[in-house]
């Protein structure tokens, strides 16, 4: 090779090394573009579950920028992303839980962008009856799986055995509780394992919240009187634990004594007179969902009494009718008989709207 070949040769080489060096450093500029601009306006929205703010990208990508959130964001969502004037706007839906939540924007070819969201705590009690707006199920479809969903919870459990049955469900005011937590759960797959019913049903679960994630945590039920207000949160005013009277006083409200306004997921509520004065609930079904007959059932724990610990029945509206001891049949004409009650986190302010939805 002649020294001009060589020359040229060099000359080529070098070249293709700086071009290679460009395009790389391009690669890395690329890779290190700034976080595009991003708002959110209003930047505190209330924690309802359905207020929102509107995120704005300063983005044209062709593809939607990713958008997650901190681990704290509970029941927050993107409820829209679309383009508007060659610009992203994303809907961010609240949750229930109040805080700081943040918002962390991916978008190809810049390093992320963030921000934060404030949830505010939402004191309000519209129907003034302690329980507070957060926890009330405002959709027809959430009032209508939560019924489905706590029915079922509380029939599965007539069906298993003793030993496969959850040991804290003892009378009857426990498998009420179990039943309405369980109902309020994301019956996801991990709730599918815990749970342990003989079948999993095809239902929706609520879409407004999951329990434990709102402003109360695993404490579900109010325990004296009042409006609800902010401070009832951490005063010990909400518990887990709630007796059968606590249930008919604080978290359910009166629909009548006349059992055909029941509707699946209401409460039948006994106070009876003996040597003292005890509360007694039962669950109204309505139809199985476990056993199709056609047949209207209610559903209770007998309660320990001495050394016998109870047991789960089921009857129908006709046996129960027809009980041996007067005391226990649901007639208006009972005085022991304190009638049909219905949760308040389904309270709509028109009974006859519940009816209809089932």
């Amino acid at each position: 090779m002649t020294t001009r070949a060589r020359v040229a040769v060099l000359v080529l080489a070098s070249g293709a090394a700086v071009a290679a060096g460009l395009i790389g450093s391009g690669s890395l500029l690329d890779r290190e573009r700034p976080p595009v601009r991003i708002s959110i306006r209003p930047a505190r929205i209330a924690a309802d579950g359905y207020d929102s703010a509107i995120l704005a990208i300063e983005s044209d990508a062709l593809k939607p920028p990713r958008i997650s959130f901190s681990d704290s964001a509970h029941g927050v969502a993107v409820e829209e992303i679309a383009k508007h004037d060659g610009k992203w706007r994303a809907r961010i839906r609240a949750g229930v839980v109040p805080g700081r939540i943040g918002l962390r924007v991916e978008t190809p070819g810049h390093r992320a962008s963030a921000t934060e969201l404030n949830l505010d705590l939402d004191t309000r009690d519209s129907a003034s009856d302690g329980t507070p707006d957060f926890l009330r199920l405002d959709t027809g479809h959430d009032r209508q799986e939560f019924r489905r969903w706590f029915s079922f919870v509380a029939e599965s459990q007539y069906f298993l055995s003793v030993a496969a049955r959850p040991a804290e469900i003892n009378d009857c005011a426990a498998l009420i509780r179990y039943a309405y937590r369980e109902a309020l759960h994301a019956h996801d797959s991990a709730w599918t394992e815990s749970a342990r019913l003989p079948v999993i049903p095809a239902f929706d679960s609520v879409e407004k919240y999951q329990y434990p994630y709102t402003p109360l945590g695993p404490a579900l039920f109010r325990t004296h009187s009042g409006i609800f207000a902010a401070p009832d949160v951490s005063n010990g005013t909400f518990l887990q634990f709630a007796d059968a009277r606590t249930l008919w006083r604080f978290n359910t409200h009166p629909v009548s004594r006349d059992l055909v306004r029941a509707v699946p997921g209401d409460l039948l509520f006994y106070r009876q007179q003996t040597e003292h004065v005890t509360f007694h609930s039962m669950i109204y079904l309505g139809e199985s969902q476990l056993q199709r007959d056609g047949r209207r059932y209610v559903l209770y724990h007998t309660g320990r009494e001495g050394s016998n610990p109870g047991e789960i029945r089921r009857l129908t509206v006709e046996e129960l009718m027809r009980f041996p001891q007067p005391e226990w049949r649901p007639l208006a004409s009972n005085p022991n008989f304190l009638g049909v009650a219905r949760w308040n986190i389904l309270r709509t302010g028109t009974e006859e709207a519940d009816a209809h939805e089932n």
